[in-house]
């Protein structure tokens, strides 16, 4: 195996793979990532055999070949490289020498015989639709997934696939976030309901963000395939492949309420700052602040026997009657830094039912949190 290729290509390919690369006592090959040049292409793979991650480079191809090298080892000597600089890479032996300027070195590794396979999945039917406008729904619900393994299929996040439509949800019994996004589909008749692990959806973001600067962000497109037990994303040059979550995901339409007793507007960075105030001084491990809404204004207040007690006024449009809902302030904080636009919508039934937060311009979204029964 012999290629040369410019540093940033190579930085930049180690480190859309390189972090998925973990110590495996019983299989030690997974701290490395597999190169392979191969008719002309250079090509980056890591796995924890619950991912697999492959991205194409750039570069001149002078022999074919493919070799695995420590993830960490060659992600960090790379990066140190300068940039814009021209980097050899050759395979004599078992060892992976890399010439950059007056930069030499040389990286013992192991055959690639012994790195695991990475899965595939037919490619004959697809769901696609724009790879930032999913990263802005994706980073819109993947905070409220629960972090308990007693509900496993709660660790992941929700894709349903109806109609034109991509519904991705996730909850932790506590709060819960939907996005609605357009998709568009090829040779798929049926709706599907799939869950995706939380860190396969934090490692897609991680990913995405890495060509933030790189690609056009209104037209570039992400294919997402599916098979039983599969899912993969793929991007430019990139391929995310990962297993699902099994299992039911619960009915959470049921805990939406259809209906309100009262409906709130306000400013959302008056009303981020009033909960920061009154979160100051709520119990500890409970977390408990009180919205009163009541005329046109809201009172998000607070107290504590040991610390004290903080009220804030604020202006608002109320429709309907006076209200109130205590809730969790974290949670509600979560809701509104993932709400975009200046004015936020509230809605709510009762002390009882589900606080309702919705953007003021954007239908597509929602997030609820469950209030603390007194």
């Amino acid at each position: 195996m012999k290629f040369i290729s410019l540093q940033e290509n190579l930085k930049r390919g180690l480190s859309v793979v390189s972090r998925i690369s973990s110590k495996n006592i019983n299989l030690p090959i997974l701290n490395n990532i597999l190169i392979k040049a191969n008719a002309g292409t250079i090509e980056f793979i890591s796995t924890n055999l619950e991912i697999g991650i492959s991205h194409q480079i750039r570069g001149k191809v002078e022999k074919d070949g493919e070799f695995t090298v420590d993830s960490k080892l060659i992600n960090e000597y790379i990066s140190l490289l300068e940039s814009g600089e021209k980097v050899l890479v050759d395979l004599e032996k078992n060892e992976l020498k890399i010439e950059c300027g007056n930069y030499k070195t040389k990286i013992k590794g192991e055959d690639s015989k012994e790195f695991p396979l990475i899965p595939t999945i037919p490619k004959n039917s697809f769901y696609s639709t724009n790879l930032f406008a999913l990263k802005k729904a994706l980073n819109s619900v993947i905070f409220s997934v629960s972090n308990s393994e007693n509900r496993l299929e709660l660790s992941g996040v929700l894709f349903s696939f109806i109609g034109e439509d991509l519904f991705l949800a996730a909850t932790d019994s506590y709060r819960l976030a939907e996005y609605k996004l357009k998709i568009n589909k090829e040779k798929i008749e049926e709706d599907q309901k799939i869950i995706v692990p939380a860190k396969t959806i934090q490692e897609l973001l991680r990913i995405i963000g890495n060509f933030e600067n790189s690609l056009e962000q209104d037209d570039q497109e992400i294919k997402i395939y599916l098979s039983d037990n599969q899912i993969l994303f793929s991007f430019d040059s990139v391929e995310i492949i990962s297993r699902l979550i099994s299992g039911h995901y619960p009915d959470y339409q049921q805990i939406i309420p259809s209906k309100s007793q009262t409906e709130i507007k306000t400013n959302r960075n008056e009303l981020v700052r009033a909960v920061k105030a009154a979160a100051l001084f709520s119990k500890t491990g409970i977390n408990d602040i009180t919205l009163l809404f009541f005329g046109k204004k809201i009172l998000v207040s607070a107290f504590s026997g040991s610390s004290g007690e903080s009220q804030v006024e604020l202006a608002a449009e109320v429709s309907g009657g006076d209200n109130e809902v205590t809730i969790n302030y974290r949670y509600l904080l979560d809701g509104l830094n993932n709400i975009e636009g200046e004015f936020v919508g509230l809605s709510v039934l009762n002390n009882m039912t589900p606080c309702v937060l919705r953007p003021e311009k954007n239908k597509d979204y929602l997030y609820i949190v469950m209030p603390i029964r007194q």
